[in-house]
This record gives structure tokens, sequence and C-alpha cells, in this order.
């Protein structure tokens, strides 16, 4: 499948704190905004995938409104994050299978105004294990991951400030971005003054809660280069197993299931990390970006806080990593927005952030926990 498709279009809408429409409307929105990009109509779309947690409004009410009354693909992924990437790869497996031409993959949630994630008034998961954590508060992913962010403090020796450094540099980056929530500047001092939430993570760990839609439109690449815009290729994409913290077998929560899987990706796409020029890692909490350097192999193994120290995940770095300011300070849509942000970066459209000779990029899902999966993507250049 390396380099058989491609991301034609991209689109968004704002980031909203309470978008006062339905996450149909900002699925539409944002797929007319991706459609528009490629200089495509709804009627060249035979494929639409989407993923949600229970949150949006399903693929095929999408279809209809689209007005593609017979989809070749249609496919609801079960999953937030986990799924974003995977999204994306199976739009580019269905392209290169024959299935389909154009599809569009979108995510659209009312995050902060509607479906607030762990929060109160919704129902538990229908997973008989929750019950277990009840009684120790383990509610909430916060919670959760609390737990993975002492874990990994605890093997590789990170501090609070290391925490912080990834959100002071990631705050750094969306001030370079028109479309971020977060428009000034965060200090290790504001980071440490803040709230904890759950310690060890502060209010700055925590990812935005945001009402957003987004899209992207995938077909052949050979197709895409008569296009709109500059393709960018799918060199490789991959799905692997997690952790769960609701049943598995499973007991190291000091390493994320990207370590598992970031070999078959890169092998897949026919590069190592060290040809990776920008990478989108997904933030939910900023423990998971050192995590996800270290296990996919971009820093060595308890280093990844010396990497970030270092400046090597910003400009000028050997690695930029969320060159937009990620899900801590752009907003947050459940990993997609980390994609659109690397076809920006590998068309060479992404502004005062453009990543210099940026060809290759690494964009990756939530890395497992919670919901026992994870995917990534590697894109690649067409320039």
């Amino acid at each position: 499948m390396r380099d058989l498709t491609a991301i034609a279009g991209i689109g968004m809408t704002p980031y909203f704190k309470n978008s006062r429409v339905s996450t149909l409307e900002l699925a539409l929105r944002a797929i007319k905004n991706a459609l528009d990009d490629a200089g495509l109509q709804p009627g060249d779309v035979d494929g639409l995938i989407t993923h949600s947690v229970g949150d949006a409004v399903p693929a095929p009410a999408v279809a209809h409104s689209l007005g593609v009354d017979d989809p070749q693909v249609l496919l609801d992924l079960v999953g937030g994050g986990s799924m974003s990437t995977a999204a994306v790869g199976a739009a580019a497996m269905a392209v290169a299978a024959g299935q389909a031409e154009t599809v569009v993959v979108w995510r659209a949630l009312n995050a902060r105004s509607e479906f607030r994630m762990g929060g109160t008034g919704r129902s538990a998961p229908t997973l008989v294990e929750f019950q277990y954590q009840v009684p120790y508060g383990l509610l909430a992913p916060v919670q959760q991951y609390a737990l993975v962010a002492r874990s990994y403090m605890a093997r590789s020796g990170a501090s609070s400030e290391d925490l912080g450094r990834v959100a002071v540099t990631q705050r750094e980056h969306a001030l370079l971005n028109p479309r971020a929530m977060m428009t000034t500047p965060l200090t290790m001092e504001q980071y440490l003054d803040s709230a904890f939430i759950s310690d060890p993570l502060r209010l700055y760990d925590c990812c935005l809660e945001t009402d957003t839609g987004v899209a992207v439109v995938v077909t052949s690449a050979e197709r895409a280069r008569d296009l709109r815009q500059t393709p960018v290729l799918v060199s490789g994409a991959s799905t692997g197993g997690g952790h769960s913290f609701f049943s598995g077998s499973r007991t190291d929560y000091t390493t994320s299931a990207a370590r598992e899987m970031a070999p078959r990706l890169y092998a897949k796409a026919g590069i190592g990390p060290t040809e990776i020029d920008v990478a989108e890692l997904y933030d939910a909490f900023t423990p998971l970006v050192l995590m996800q350097l270290e296990d996919y192999a971009l820093a060595p193994r308890n280093e990844g806080a010396a990497y970030v120290s270092a400046g090597e995940t910003t400009f000028g770095g050997s690695t930029p990593v969320n060159t937009h300011g990620g899900h801590l300070s752009e907003g947050y849509a459940h990993g997609l927005n980390h994609v659109v942000e690397a076809v920006l970066q590998l068309r060479g459209a992404a502004g005062p952030r453009q990543v210099d000779n940026a060809q290759t990029a690494l964009c990756t899902g939530q890395p497992g926990y919670v919901s026992g999966v994870t995917s990534a993507l590697i894109l690649r250049g067409d320039r």
C-alpha cells in the first residue's frame, strides 16, 4: 500500500467552547471545507469513515446529508483518539484495494458543550470491569492517566518540570498558529503554580475540551496529482493492541503499545525513526509525549525528557513535535487535527511554524491506554 494513496484535501471548523450547532453540522462543515480544498464536490465521494465514542452523528446520517445515497465504503469506528489515524489508514486501504475512489474521514464532536469526557451525567462504560474501578475513584481519563504518569516518572526519572516543559514548548508552537485556542504564552512558573487535577497531572498537563469538526479526503496518489493541492502520500499505516485499564494481561504501564507497533509501521513505510522530519504525537496528557518519543524510537529509552529539554522537539531541533500546539494548546479533535497539521507541514504550507524541508511526518493516535488499541501513520510529501 506504500505511497499508492494520498490525502488530497483537509478541512476544519474553528475550535469552540460552545459551537451552538449539532455534531452533524460540524461534520458537514469540515467535510465541505476539505472537499473545497481538494477541488472536489460531494458527488465525488463514495466512501465515508468516522470514529467516535458515542458522542457524534453516525456515518450513514452524514452520507445521507451529503447526498451520497450509495456509499461503497461506510465505517463507524468505535474509539476516540486511538482510532484517529486508523480511520485514515482504513480509507487508504479501501482506495488501494479499489473499494472506493474518494473517501472522506472526519471527526466531529461537541466535547466541551455537550459530551465531556469523564463528566457527570454520563452513563458508565458498558464494561463489567468498570464496577471494580469505581470504589477507587478511577472514573475519568485524567485519573487513569495519572497512574500512567506516576509509573513512567518512577521508571524514567522524569520530573514535574519535565512534564511542564512539554506544555510550555507546545504553547510556544501554538502562538504561531492562528487556529489555536490558547493564544497567550505559558511559563514554567505558571505551569508549576497551576492546580493539580489528579496528582501528578496539573491543569496544563491536560488537553483542551473542544467543540470542532475536522476532515480529510483520501484518494489515489495518481488522481490526487490532478487535483488542487499538492498530494501528501500515505506511506504506512498500522493498528496495534494496547493496554486496557479495564482488563488484560499487560501490567507494565511505563511504555505504550506503540513500542510493539512502531517497528511494523516503519517497515511498511520503508524508513526508520531517524528519517522522520516532524512528529504529531497524541497528547491527551503531557507524559504521553515523552513516552511516545521513546516508544517510536525518536529518543532513547528513559531519555524523552532530556530530548525535550535539549530543544530537539521544537523548531530547529531533530524532530519538531506538535508544531500546531497539539491537543494541549491548539484544540482537541481526538487526533485528526494532528493529521491536518502534518499535511500542512508536508505541503510546505504551515506558515510561520513551517519545519524546514519537511518530507516525512509521523502521526500517532492515542497510544493504547483505556481502549486497548492504538494506531499511527507515516505520511510523505510529494513535492
